[in-house]
């Protein structure tokens, strides 16, 4: 499952949102190729929107669009409007996935969402995000806590760890040893896979056989810097995560992993499974 980041805000943008990535997922596709048919015209809708706003439809680091928005629940608005008007199902044949990457956002204990002018300490962030997966069918969260604040880790775990899948990226840093401390003390339910973060693909595939052992999802993953190599899409099919996190339908080195895994997807022919909502444990 494609998880494409259409808005880009906090570091990979020079915008106003806060929270850093607003990615769909087409988990209600048949195959991977039409999973980015989805992904491309819910994209071209969501810059039909921006522009019916007289928002920009400049992109981020990620191939995102990354306008100036009233608040960081707007994104979310016009992301809904964008995939219904692309025809789709917000909640069926669509999801929403979050990148909160809180630790640039977060200062002395206490979560500063500058854009709304509005401070949160760890409790209230557990409540912020359980508020929005109530309004919205959001289905991932990714880094909603600081690396550091554990504590709010295990708060948001016991709140939603049973409804939607929690991946952590800066918590765990793609390391088998922490992800084995999260695992002991019940920390989010899912990693996320950057191979050139580790270093070597031993560790890489200790950390995905580790997760799935531990009945945690784990998704690959590109870099915010990136190129087109495609070899971490290979690796998503090798090691079976299920789900890729590689940028937009925009700019090349994003676009070249959907490519080669459509080209996969070809050359496996029917032995190809798409994992669509088998993905995810709650769907």
């Amino acid at each position: 499952v494609p998880m494409m980041n259409i808005i880009n805000g906090g570091s990979h943008a020079d915008n106003s949102v806060d929270l850093q990535e607003f990615m769909i997922l087409p988990v209600g596709a048949p195959n991977f190729r039409e999973a980015i048919r989805y992904g491309a015209e819910v994209f071209h809708n969501l810059a039909k929107v921006l522009k019916s706003k007289g928002l920009a439809t400049t992109v981020g680091d990620e191939g995102g669009f990354a306008p100036n928005l009233s608040s960081n629940e707007e994104a979310i608005s016009v992301i809904l409007q964008a995939i219904e008007q692309a025809g789709y199902k917000p909640g069926k044949d669509i999801y929403l996935g979050l990148d909160a990457a809180a630790s640039e956002y977060y200062h002395d204990g206490i979560y500063d969402l500058a854009s709304e002018s509005k401070t949160y300490s760890s409790a209230q962030m557990a409540d912020f995000f359980v508020d929005w997966v109530n309004r919205y069918p959001i289905i991932s969260i990714e880094d909603g806590f600081d690396e550091n604040d554990w504590d709010g880790w295990e708060l948001m775990t016991e709140k939603l760890g049973g409804r939607i899948q929690l991946v952590g990226d800066d918590l765990f840093v793609t390391n088998p040893a922490i992800l084995k401390k999260g695992i002991e003390r019940n920390i989010a339910n899912s990693i996320l896979i950057k191979v050139n973060q580790i270093g070597t693909l031993t560790e890489t595939f200790a950390a995905v056989d580790m997760a799935h052992k531990a009945g945690y999802t784990a998704v690959m993953s590109h870099r915010s810097g990136e190129t087109e190599d495609t070899t971490i899409a290979d690796l998503a099919v090798a090691t079976g995560t299920g789900q890729i996190k590689t940028g937009s339908l925009s700019r090349s080195d994003r676009v070249a992993k959907y490519n080669r895994l459509m080209k996969i997807e070809e050359e496996l022919g029917s032995a190809a499974k798409y994992a669509g909502r088998s993905a995810f444990k709650m769907l």
